[in-house]
């Protein structure tokens, strides 16, 4: 046997393993509640419970493709013969599903996918009374290594044959009676970008060709160069099944493109999280994500957007079955303003000290001594102290024994309190377990001699008032008003709670949670947002509002002779709306570093507002520097420097839906110098 094809041989033996992988998820997404479907677990050998992440992102997978059955339904009821064809359908249980419905009349379903997984395919049907006896008609091949179809029945037929092989494909499928003129959806999930290009663009060529009353649908991966895309793409690649086709069409505009240029008539594509939003209804999303216990936002919007759903027709009949968007979009693409200056440089961390972990809190104790807490790592929620030193030759990462009370959890926050030490607040052990305490953290910073020896101190600090209700994702921000020092804690979400909108004022000399008065419209509920201090008071940006969209808007509490004052900053051009980003104030300039968007293409890298005419615009990231995909949501940061010309970011990445876990290795720096000279 040639090498080549043996090569050839192995790689879609690789691309066939994808489908068992894919089909465990989907039973789990089923059993979990998320979609309907009685039949999908009798093609797996045990059902397998997935993380509510994957439940999701395979449940998107799922309505996107049963709203576009039904919109093809839907423009073919009059019809008297209708057909489903779809390609590399795997141990896909559609047929099954759609007979349980009674959505099956008028309607054939033709599965094609390679002669082994078809073999096995048939195997599991014959060999379930369940499977066998929605087939009371069916005819089983009996040479399965010469007869291509494998299942013969008069509303299904499953075949195996190499969708690559036009010919051997058309002369197969009019044989097992598929009628070319006859309306046709043609159905493929993830499984023509695993071909090289010159071959999934002949399969999408074919099918306009053969079918002049068809609707194709497909679903596949896009934006391969940010760093979610170069995770996905080194996942696959490890498979030995590389994903070609997201190389030259990139985005759903390419795809769009690339659809029509093959000869179909019209084309709409979106990713899914533009489909989440704007073809799901609100009640249906509330009770998906009422499902499980859910805080992994950032991943869950990533992979939406590395994701497309497209609907692609040719003939007058399929038209209607094409994806319907609303006539406002509740995402509407947005095109960030930039700069016209050179990127922001990131360098590697002096020293480069190693620290993995999401959902850290950080605080400056002292010049060149950052505390880090909390945060979840490779081996889970850390629980020891880290402290960041600067030393001659470089940064250090210290872990610190934490005397007393130690708090262990994620999406916390700690605030410097200068010359005192920091208070920590808040946080999680898991989406069920929220804590509302208090610690109050003092250190000694040791001697020259030993700066190593730092000691900590963790004490639960009892407080007096009505408190607020334990909370994650919040934000903690040191105020002084009238010669007392405050921490406010605003936002967040709870076990219960979504989005908060509360405001709390903890006294930190009296140890008491203290009413203020607070006058202005209160900002709009929200968590994994930025506080920065401003101004005597503070400055809101962004963050997850309600029903999960990003926002965009900024307030200042400002403090007035009777308590403080929100007021809305007027900002223009409106930034990109993001959220699980980090922001400082620098020289009258907000500098919003990072972060997950939704309506703008790539990745965010610095937003610049101008505090006192409220311009804004976005500084894109020079990551040349850094060897490994760096990816800026759920960290952490501080200034370095008094003058804010140099920031540190610790810390963040995800687990990347099922491609595996990405943490940053290292703390990296931004030289802020750039802002701080030029006029935005």
């Amino acid at each position: 046997m040639p090498v080549n094809s043996r090569r050839s041989q192995g790689k879609d033996a690789a691309v066939q393993g994808t489908n068992d992988s894919s089909v465990v998820s989907k039973v789990s997404a089923a059993a979990q509640g998320y979609f309907h479907d009685d039949f999908q677990k009798h093609f797996v050998c045990k059902v397998s419970r997935r993380a509510p992440l994957i439940n999701r992102g395979y449940y998107v997978r799922w309505k996107a493709v049963d709203y576009c059955l039904k919109q093809f339904f839907n423009a073919t009821q009059s019809c008297s013969r209708r057909q489903i064809l779809s390609l590399g359908a795997g141990f896909d249980s559609l047929y099954f599903r759609l007979h349980a419905e009674g959505a099956l009349r008028g309607v054939t379903v033709f599965e094609v996918d390679f002669p082994e997984v078809a073999r096995r395919k048939a195997a599991l049907i014959n060999s379930n009374t369940c499977l066998k006896d929605t087939l009371p008609d069916r005819e089983t091949s009996s040479n399965q290594q010469t007869n291509a179809v494998f299942i013969r029945s008069g509303h299904y037929n499953l075949i195996g044959v190499d969708v690559r092989k036009e010919q051997e494909v058309e002369v197969t499928l009019s044989g097992a009676g598929l009628q070319w003129d006859a309306p046709t959806l043609v159905l493929s999930e993830v499984v023509l970008t695993y071909m090289e290009t010159q071959w999934s663009d002949a399969v999408i060529g074919w099918a306009a060709k053969l079918l002049p009353q068809s609707v194709f649908v497909m679903y596949e991966q896009i934006h391969p160069d940010d760093p979610f895309g170069r995770v996905m793409q080194n996942h696959f690649l490890k498979l030995n099944s590389t994903i070609h086709a997201l190389k030259q069409y990139p985005d759903t505009v390419a795809q769009t493109q690339r659809f029509i240029q093959k000869g179909w008539e019209k084309c709409v594509c979106l990713d899914m999280n533009k489909f989440y939003f704007d073809l799901i209804l609100e009640d249906e999303r509330q009770r998906v994500e009422g499902r499980e216990p859910f805080d992994e936002f950032e991943e869950w919007n990533q992979k939406c957007s590395h994701y497309f759903i497209l609907t692609a027709s040719k003939g007058s009949t399929t038209n209607q079955a094409l994806l319907t968007l609303p006539n406002v979009s509740s995402i509407p693409h947005m095109t960030p303003q930039w700069a016209e200056h050179p990127p922001l440089v990131i360098q590697p961390m002096c020293g480069s000290p190693s620290i993995e972990a999401i959902g850290m809190a950080s605080a400056v104790l002292a010049p060149g001594i950052i505390l880090l807490t909390g945060g979840f790592g490779r081996s889970g929620r850390d629980t020891a102290a880290r402290v960041l030193i600067k030393e001659k030759d470089g940064w250090k990462c210290v872990c610190v024994e934490a005397h007393g009370d130690q708090v262990v959890s994620v999406y916390q926050t700690l605030t410097s309190i200068p010359g005192r030490g920091a208070v920590l607040f808040g946080g999680r052990t898991s989406p069920l377990n929220p804590t509302g305490s208090v610690v109050c953290v003092t250190f000694d910073p040791g001697n020259e001699q030993s700066q190593s020896a730092v000691q900590l101190s963790f004490r639960n600090m009892v407080c007096t008032g009505t408190g607020p209700k334990p909370r994650w994702r919040h934000t903690s921000t040191l105020i002084c008003y009238k010669d007392k020092t405050f921490l406010f804690v605003f936002g967040g979400r709870t076990e219960k709670d979504p989005v908060l909108s509360d405001a709390h004022f903890l006294c930190l000399e009296d140890k008491h949670w203290t009413e203020m008065t607070v006058v202005g419209a209160v900002p709009e509920a929200r968590h994994s947002h930025s506080a920065c201090p401003y101004g005597g008071g503070l400055l809101i940006f962004g963050g997850l509002g309600k029903g999960g969209r990003p926002l965009c808007d900024a307030f200042y509490l400002r403090h007035t002779s009777s308590g403080f004052c929100w007021e809305t900053k007027n900002l223009h051009p409106p930034p990109i709306p993001r959220y699980s980003h980090s922001a400082h104030v620098v020289n009258e300039k907000l500098v919003v570093v990072g972060g997950v968007w939704l309506q703008a293409d790539g990745v965010p890298g610095v937003a610049v507002i101008n505090l006192s005419t409220g311009s804004c615009v976005e500084i894109p990231l020079d990551t040349s520097s850094v060897p490994w995909p760096l990816m800026l949501h759920s960290f952490c940061s501080e200034l370095l420097d008094s003058e804010g010309s140099e920031m540190v970011l610790i810390g963040g990445g995800g687990n990347c839906f099922s491609f595996g876990t990405h943490l940053n290795l290292h703390p990296v720096t931004v030289d802020l110098r750039q802002i701080l000279c030029n006029s935005y």
